[in-house]
């Protein structure tokens, strides 16, 4: 009885429709095995479904098969050479076993002499394969392509949209619990002040869940969606990004925040108040920098931070290391030294404050002029490039990506004279409500969450030394005077 090997391969629903299922495939290989007398000893299959990997897995366990059992094999089954041969690469392996192993290659549904006429019938069918397969993926690819530059999402749509058909058509609607929660995270990022950390925690308080299967949302996927643009209405393709006809989620405004945010590295270590450049080594004068220790207590596991030289460990360098509630009290310390009684002189303070914001309007206003102009250049830049598309002089890869960072230099240019615009006021405002709060901060210190504080000791503190374990910091004018006391030994007395 002869013995065959046969493989049986569907790549797409099509096929299946038009007669090449895997179920047809097998009956003819197994009728044609019948025919000759012999049987299937081993059969080989390919779904639809298998990605490339697995495709090629699944063909090269079939030729290491065939190798391997070539004495014991009357033959190799397919029913028609496309579906053996995808490409010439897996035909020339096929031609090796029959030439090499003696392993005759039979195509049930395309019968073909082992002779000279016949090796180049089979040639013919697996050069017409291959071309097929090729141009098939270059459309598909055009297609898709097509698709995003008409505003349309190729793929699964993005967590808070939703897939659906209408009319025969594949489009992108807003997902009406998940839309509602991905504008949550981008307010609670861009203005909450909060920390990746922090922000999964408050959605999980807040009873938003990332899924069914898994309620808490995941640091990386917040991380992720924050940086998507596809929230303001792109769409990504191979790169680049392209305006989309989806619903977006997130004005720009909000959007060019949370970018800001996380360009400046918003992640667990700015849960440290003290952390990052704040803080110079009075010793090396190299950075101070925080790290988080846990205890196991009575009580359960309790959090420490500790507070050290980056070059904490080399050489003689002394082993200090200061906990964070030592450098809240010796600020609170300083604080406390602010507090005025006297009504008139709070007053002085605040007309002081008023009139140094005032000195920064000159500035602000060149600054404004300098926006203006390189808004301008770009708006220009933008007709240029939009020209050089109309005229082919560029290709249509080039024109999206510089497009798409042309209107994000652009947007961040309309942001900036937005801050400028209310910076002044709200600089004044602030630096004010610092004061207000410095009359009173003993009490609201330790109740102030990490960013609070962390505004606090930009705009009293210059910068600041450790020295040994004490903080050194240069305050600010006119910080400096209530830090140092309104009544000097020189003075009169008044």
């Amino acid at each position: 009885m002869k013995r065959f090997v046969a493989l049986a391969r569907v790549s797409s629903r099509e096929q299946e429709r038009e007669g090449f299922s895997l179920e047809v495939q097998e009956d003819a290989l197994r009728h044609y095995a019948e025919l000759q007398g012999g049987e299937i000893v081993r059969f080989f299959r390919i779904a639809e479904t298998a990605s490339k990997s697995d495709e090629r897995k699944t063909f090269k366990e079939l030729v290491r098969y065939a190798k391997k059992h070539c004495l014991e094999i009357d033959g190799l089954l397919f029913y028609k050479l496309d579906r053996a041969a995808r490409n010439l690469y897996d035909y020339v392996e096929l031609e090796r076993l029959e030439s090499e192993y003696n392993v005759p290659f039979i195509s049930v549904a395309q019968p073909t002499d082992s002779n000279p006429a016949g090796r180049m019938m089979r040639r013919t069918l697996a050069n017409m394969a291959s071309f097929y397969t090729e141009q098939q993926s270059v459309d598909v690819r055009e297609g898709l392509a097509r698709r995003v530059q008409e505003g349309w999402f190729i793929g699964l749509a993005p967590y808070g949209y939703k897939n659906v058909r209408k009319n025969g058509r594949g489009i992108v609607e807003v997902h009406r619990r998940n839309g509602k929660t991905v504008k949550r995270i981008f307010e609670l990022f861009a203005f909450h002040s909060l920390t990746l950390d922090q922000l999964a925690e408050k959605l999980h308080e807040e009873g938003l869940i990332y899924r069914d299967s898994t309620h808490k949302f995941p640091r990386s996927s917040l991380h992720n969606m924050l940086r998507d643009r596809a929230y303001i209405g792109e769409i990504e393709h191979k790169g680049n990004w392209y305006p989309g006809k989806h619903e977006p989620l997130v004005d720009r405004a909000t959007w060019d925040r949370v970018q800001t945010i996380l360009g400046g590295h918003v992640y667990q270590s700015h849960e440290l108040t003290y952390a990052g450049d704040r803080i110079k080594c009075g010793h090396c004068g190299h950075r101070i920098t925080g790290e988080v220790k846990t205890k196991q207590t009575k009580a359960g596991p309790k959090r420490y931070i500790y507070y050290r030289c980056t070059y904490y460990n080399k050489g003689d360098h002394p082993r200090i290391r200061v906990r964070e509630a030592d450098f809240d009290s010796q600020v609170m310390a300083i604080l406390t030294k602010m507090k005025i009684e006297d009504e008139g002189v709070q007053e002085w303070f605040r007309t002081v404050l008023a009139s140094k914001t005032r000195d920064t309007q000159l500035d602000s206003l060149s600054q404004r002029h300098e926006l203006q102009r390189q808004e301008t250049l770009i708006v220009g830049q933008q007709d240029r490039l939009l020209n050089m598309r109309l005229a082919e002089e560029i290709d249509e890869s080039t024109f999206a990506a510089k497009q798409t960072e042309l209107r994000d230099r652009l947007s961040n240019m309309k942001l900036q004279l937005d801050v400028l615009d209310r910076s002044h006021d709200e600089y004044a405002d602030l630096a004010s409500r610092i004061f207000e709060l410095s009359q009173s901060l003993t009490s609201k210190w330790l109740t102030a969450d990490v960013m609070e504080k962390r505004q606090i000791l930009d705009i009293v503190f210059l910068n600041c030394v450790l020295d040994d374990v004490t903080l050194v910091p240069t305050i600010r004018k006119p910080f400096d005077v209530l830090a140092e006391g309104l009544i000097s030994k020189n003075s009169r007395g008044d």
